[in-house]
């Protein structure tokens, strides 16, 4: 039954409207977070991408226990700066979370780099 045929009081589905965010389709934001090594630090470092609607071209999670630590890298391409800069904010307010580094790569240069 297409949309334009619903049954009288039945809600019309729409389509999702368009990408409203920024992006910036050569930039990847790469997070690197020191937290602690609890069973909820892992799964609060991604609710910050999943809240936006984002899903990581990378994710690699460590535990050192050594170091009585968890590394968790994340790797996200077409964020804006300010985004990536919110996120890292966001990141770093959490209270298992020790330490947020954050750096940036651009294909444009990957490319230049690789015909070098």
């Amino acid at each position: 039954m297409s949309a334009a045929t619903a049954p009288a009081g039945m809600p019309v589905l729409a389509p999702p409207p368009a990408e409203a965010r920024p992006t910036d389709p050569n930039r990847t934001a790469c997070f690197a977070v020191l937290a602690d090594p609890d069973p909820g630090s892992l799964p609060r470092v991604l609710e910050f991408f999943a809240k936006r609607g984002l899903v990581p071209a990378s994710v690699q999670a460590r535990h050192f226990e050594a170091e009585e630590c968890l590394h968790v890298d994340v790797q996200v391409r077409t964020l804006t700066r300010d985004e990536s800069d919110y996120i890292a904010r966001c990141l770093r307010a959490q209270p298992l979370v020790r330490q947020v580094l954050t750096s940036e790569r651009h294909r444009a240069l990957e490319a230049d780099a690789l015909s070098a």
